[in-house]
């Protein structure tokens, strides 16, 4: 199973679980289908990265979740859709979603075609939402956990969904849009301000009675310097400015492999950003249009985060002091439900600092490893969580493409320092 592993609040019971249950699978389960509404079959097809996959793809691997976890264990007389199915859309154990079939093998399934796909997803809706009603009342606590985790696993992947057709789209010489804009709101101006933290010992990671990852805990102590933590993520402007000092031919602002990267990779500007007709344009899920230099820098490495940051004569935080200062305050960006693929300047639902939460992932200078006390799972193979403490850097956040929930003070994503597919930027930090 993909590394879905959670500690879940208590569950209600019998006819209210039931119903809890039912409507928060038909609303992911439609959230997906409403996401890959705008694409054609053809789109559907497309994969323009080794490590991504077609949208088709990531449309059937969900449903092969809950077949092969929910279906095929809890009930004795379900029938697969295909048994071919079981093996072509599964998946290894690990949190990229690796695939068994090798990664490039994927843009050339082109049978089943996507109707058949949407049938396959039909067919397993019913008959989750059937074993959910049937259910006896004392196999229901199961059902309920694995649904729940296939739940998760589900939105997970709108968030790979929409990254990799948007690379996809933004390879197409044609430029096209995924969709059409919403209406924009002019956001008013907000002054440059960071927020004072006094430092000291804080506690962070869940605990066993909130929702979410294994390696979001457990909960411990760390000590902290005092610091100040910038209240909004750095913006389009200011990293053009970086762009226009040289920024990305000055080897003192870069740590070996990112200077490393910079030249063999030709990196002149995040991903996505072309300069077209005199001055900068960057390529949405909306299309092409002129760099806005309000909102936050989006596709950035964890190299070209750090060369910023040290440019600016800042540093990125520290995961325990981001979450520090999450943990403080209640407040939204854009997230995916929010209906902005895109990230927006000054955006914010409640009080606390501006954007905490949504519009781009956040880089921060901590390596992903394990929480001290952090024990593996029971029955969980080592090799999901294990082989990828290492080699990889902590972001904090959530961005405008990734589900409400999956942004919350705890949540730790982590990636490649060199990686730029993702909704990435970067927020500052320095010493108090």
């Amino acid at each position: 199973m993909p590394d879905t592993h959670l500690a879940t609040h208590a569950q209600p019971s019998g006819d209210a679980l039931r119903q809890a249950l039912s409507t928060r699978f038909q609303k992911i389960r439609a959230r997906t289908a409403e996401l890959a509404a705008p694409l054609s079959p053809e789109d559907l097809m497309v994969q323009s990265v080794a490590d991504g996959a077609p949208a088709k793809w990531h449309l059937a691997h969900t449903t092969w979740l809950f077949e092969t976890t929910v279906l095929v264990p809890c009930n004795p007389g379900y029938r697969p859709f295909d048994p071919a199915f079981l093996t072509l859309f599964a998946a290894r154990d690990d949190r990229f979603g690796s695939h068994q079939l090798p990664s490039p093998t994927l843009r050339l399934l082109s049978r089943p075609n996507a109707a058949e796909v949407m049938r396959y997803r039909d067919h397993v809706n019913a008959a989750v939402l059937h074993l959910l009603n049937q259910a006896d009342e004392t196999e229901l606590p199961e059902i309920a956990d694995r649904v729940i985790v296939g739940i998760t696993h589900e939105r997970r992947h709108q968030e790979r969904l929409l990254t990799h057709i948007k690379h996809a789209f933004w390879s197409n010489p044609l430029r096209p849009a995924y969709d059409q804009p919403p209406q924009a709101v002019p956001a008013p101006p907000q002054p440059e301000r960071w927020i004072e933290h006094e430092g000291g010992l804080v506690e962070i990671g869940r605990t066993e009675d909130w929702a979410g990852f294994d390696h979001e805990g457990p909960r411990h102590r760390v000590h902290l310097e005092p610091f100040r933590l910038a209240a909004l993520p750095v913006s389009c402007g200011a990293f053009r400015d970086f762009i226009e000092d040289g920024g990305y031919a000055k080897r003192s602002l870069w740590l070996a492999d990112g200077w490393e990267a910079v030249q063999t990779e030709g990196w002149q500007a995040p991903l996505y950003w072309e300069w077209r007709d005199g001055a900068w344009q960057i390529f949405t899920l909306y299309g092409m249009r002129a760099l806005d230099p309000a909102e936050p820098v989006c596709h950035v490495s964890w190299f070209e985060a750090d060369a910023f940051a040290r440019w600016a004569g800042k540093r990125l935080p520290e995961e325990a002091e981001w979450e520090a200062v999450a943990s403080r305050c209640d407040s939204m960006g854009n997230l995916l439900g929010t209906g902005h693929r895109h990230p927006r300047p000054s955006t914010c639902h409640g009080d606390g600092p501006w954007q905490l939460f949504g519009d781009v992932w956040e880089w921060t200078r901590s390596p992903f490893t394990p929480y001290p006390g952090y024990r593996l799972p029971d029955g969980v193979d080592e090799a999901v969580h294990g082989r990828f403490m290492i080699n990889r850097m902590v972001l904090r956040g959530g961005s405008c493409v990734t589900p409400f929930d999956h942004a919350n003070p705890t949540t730790r994503h982590y990636l490649r320092p060199e990686s730029r597919l993702s909704f990435t930027g970067l927020r500052l930090a320095e010493d108090a």
